[in-house]
């Protein structure tokens, strides 16, 4: 496994992606999560072997991507056609991990049929990546406030986005595991023993803030990792190892701490000294 920067999750907005891979390659990182549209704009207007150079000079690895595909619209269908050219430049450069995420409720949609409507979109995403290699992963979202009592419950848990990603049945899709969301799921780090590297796309590493009850976190709210120890990151770690995890570690806080600095070096910095405490923790 690898540590890896998304510039945007930690408040670093506005950078290009050879800046991207410069601020990655100067604080630390292995690896980015890049945006797949930039990068194949740069491809079709400089040649794919130019973006390759950009990752390949600076030592960096592609980490994750999002999918280009608005799939809960009415236009899914017309992004899914685009898909293709996007996958072919992840290919090349290595790319082979994309992700999203998952709505834990809905407002009219009961569970069953939200089953089947998320079947059909991300399907569609997974057998059109399938040829080229790449995995598609889901997350699950824990924390209870976004499943409110007056809306459909929907998957939460890993077991759930689990039963969905063999429902798919394209072979390719798998979990993107964050470990807030596993603990305000109610999940337990045991529960990491039920999967296999093959089960997981991609990783996020956050902490919890401390002092609160399980139904007071809020989504938006998170901790940099090991910074108050209510997740159990060490343990957390370790059992990725025990599996094999060979892919991106990235930390997503939604941290105000970390979105009030104004220099990007700093912000990855600070970002990256926490990493290191999960790195040394764990053994890596």
């Amino acid at each position: 496994m690898f540590k890896n920067l998304n510039a945007g999750a930690i408040g670093i907005k506005d950078l290009s992606l050879a800046e991207t891979i410069k601020l990655a390659q100067a604080t630390g990182y292995s690896g980015i999560d890049f945006d797949i549209q930039e990068a194949t704009t740069l491809a079709n207007e400089n040649g794919i072997d130019n973006v390759k150079a950009l990752f390949a000079d600076a030592d960096i690895k592609a980490g994750a991507w999002g999918p280009p595909v608005d799939w809960r619209g009415d236009g899914w269908a017309d992004d899914l056609k685009a898909l293709p050219e996007y996958a072919e430049v992840a290919k090349e450069l290595g790319a082979t991990r994309c992700a999203t995420w998952c709505p834990p409720s809905s407002a009219d949609v009961p569970f069953d049929d939200n089953f089947k409507f998320h079947v059909e979109r991300y399907g569609g995403i997974a057998e059109t990546l399938k040829p080229y290699g790449i995995r598609f992963g889901i997350e699950f979202i824990g924390p209870q406030h976004m499943r409110p009592d007056d809306q459909h419950t929907f998957i939460y848990t890993m077991e759930g986005m689990l039963e969905l990603c063999e429902a798919i049945g394209t072979g390719n899709v798998g979990l993107l595991l964050d470990a807030y969301h596993l603990y305000t799921s109610g999940g337990k780090i045991d529960d990491l023993d039920k999967v296999t590297n093959a089960n997981i796309v991609n990783v996020h590493i956050n902490d919890a803030v401390d002092g609160l009850t399980m139904a007071e976190h809020q989504d938006l709210d998170r901790r940099l990792p090991m910074e108050t120890g209510v997740i159990p990151l060490e343990g957390f770690m370790k059992k990725l190892i025990a599996i094999g995890y060979d892919g991106p570690v990235t930390v997503e806080p939604f941290s105000k701490r970390v979105n009030s600095i104004d220099d990007s070096t700093e912000a990855a910095t600070l970002v990256m000294t926490y990493i290191d405490r999960v790195w040394d923790a764990a053994g890596l």
